[in-house]
């Protein structure tokens, strides 16, 4: 097969499934995982049909410690590896005490767990290879204290920053290309499965949210481009930057008032 491969987790909606369109649009081959079967089938024909690119379909939940393995033996079993990989999925499990501990348990194993073994496990070929692609998707959040009901969402984030910038500095010498993308406010479903799409769009002003398209093509030119952080928008750059000027005590302080907005809405 000609054609290289581009995995993606969290592939059914949202920044995923803008993934999962680009990389296609760009001659590859692609991979998309996330537990809706259904909605990875039509996301699969639909891109067949628009760019003559082979898709394939492994529904998995990463919540389960099995899953990274059967994704990458589902791939060798149609004789594929992967040469680009998009580690999407992830959610907000709530309040860190509002919530059992098997929940953040779960959390912790999409988003921190499972990004770095699907990681290890593509990374070697990659190198041996001289080619490779990562696109950690973190958030503006993991540059930021996280705020009262997002704790461990975060501190997740803001390990896949640190993360995606150490693999980057390992590995750009072996043509390998590691990137965290850091999106503010998107629209996806994301703010739905929390519950919180009312009061965080009252919050919100218009200008702050940006497409699930127009972040993922932001992240893809970053990770061609050899960028290890990525943070789309210039209202989210400028945030970005000002909290890298600001003292501890200030970003804190601003954290919390903008967390007592949500939560009084």
């Amino acid at each position: 097969m000609d054609r290289k491969l581009a995995l993606v987790t969290g592939a059914s909606a949202g920044i995923g499934a803008a993934f999962a369109r680009i990389f296609a649009s760009h001659g590859y081959d692609v991979a998309l995982t996330a537990r809706r079967s259904d909605r990875l089938e039509r996301l699969a024909e639909d891109i067949r049909l628009r760019h003559g690119v082979e898709t394939l379909v492994l529904p998995a939940d990463l919540a389960r410690p099995e899953a990274p393995g059967e994704i990458l033996a589902g791939l060798e079993a149609h004789g594929r590896a992967v040469d680009a990989l998009v580690n999407n999925a992830g959610y907000s499990p709530g309040g860190f005490t509002e919530t059992a501990w098997e929940e953040q348990q779960a959390a912790l194993q999409v988003m921190l767990v499972s990004v770095c073994e699907l990681t290890h496990r593509v990374l070697p070929r990659m190198v041996e290879e001289r080619f490779g692609r990562i696109v950690n998707v973190a958030s503006l959040a993991g540059l930021l204290p996280g705020a009262a009901g997002n704790t461990l969402y975060a501190a997740t984030k803001s390990f896949l920053i640190r993360f995606s910038q150490s693999l980057h500095l390992e590995n750009q010498a072996h043509g390998v290309h590691v990137s965290a993308l850091c999106p503010g406010f998107t629209y996806s479903e994301f703010h739905d499965v929390s519950g919180a799409r009312e009061r965080v769009t009252a919050a919100t002003p218009e200008w702050l949210w940006q497409g699930a398209d127009e972040v993922a093509a932001v992240g893809y030119e970053a990770v061609e481009a050899g960028r290890a952080l990525a943070v789309p928008g210039a209202p989210n750059k400028a945030i970005a930057a000002a909290v890298r000027l600001m003292p501890e005590e200030w970003t804190l302080s601003l954290v919390a008032n903008q967390g007592g907005r949500f939560r009084k809405l």
